[in-house]
């Protein structure tokens, strides 16, 4: 086997192993957080060598702000189909109804973990302003009317009810909470959140 022949196959196997290291981690700071994760617990959890880690990700707190990456690209991306208050509802609340281990609670999770890292805060704090305020722009808010500020608020206050649900079904035994399907919660979860930044509730 020629050298230019290994170069693929490496570059392949390097990127593997980045996907399993970044999916394994995503899921531990997730649900267990960041300072009671430990590397070693990524690394057999991903079935690759620790210190593989630090070659791909200089230290835990780089493979922190890797795993926010693709948490942040799909909160923070507009979607075409969020285009009114209603379409805004409905993302928010599929969101918030999926499984509480699958992959929008991971998501949800891992931008209300902090790992005392400056830049992923920075990352995560922008992330939920963007979403916040692209609530609230669609609901009516404008930044330079302050007569407006009040839905901003009620956006925030909608999210926070969002991850207060999120985190809730993922660390707890709440009663009927934590084991409520899509359709169950679907419901009350819309009143809240319509009730909130629904037009004529301001």
């Amino acid at each position: 086997m020629t050298l230019e022949s290994q170069v693929p196959s490496r570059t392949r196997d390097a990127a593997k192993t980045r996907q399993l290291l970044v999916a394994a981690a995503r899921r531990r700071f997730a649900y267990d957080g960041y300072s009671a994760t430990t590397v070693r617990e990524i690394a057999a959890d991903a079935g690759v060598n620790v210190a593989l880690i630090n070659r791909y990700f200089t230290s835990k707190e780089g493979l922190f702000e890797a795993c926010l990456e693709r948490a942040v690209e799909d909160l923070d991306a507009p979607r075409p189909d969020d285009d009114s208050v209603e379409r805004m509802l409905q993302s928010l609340v599929e969101r918030v109804t999926n499984a509480p281990t699958g992959e929008h609670a991971v998501e949800l999770l891992l931008l209300i973990r902090s790992s005392g890292d400056e830049q992923a805060d920075r990352i995560r704090n922008a992330t939920l302003t963007s979403y916040a305020e692209r609530m609230a722009r669609i609901a009516g808010w404008d930044p330079d009317d302050v007569d407006t500020n009040g839905i901003l608020l009620r956006a925030e206050v909608a999210l926070a009810t969002a991850f207060g649900i999120t985190l809730l079904r993922a660390s707890t035994r709440l009663g009927p909470l934590v084991n409520a399907s899509a359709s169950d919660l679907t419901g009350p979860f819309s009143d809240v959140v319509t009730a909130l930044l629904a037009p004529d509730r301001w």
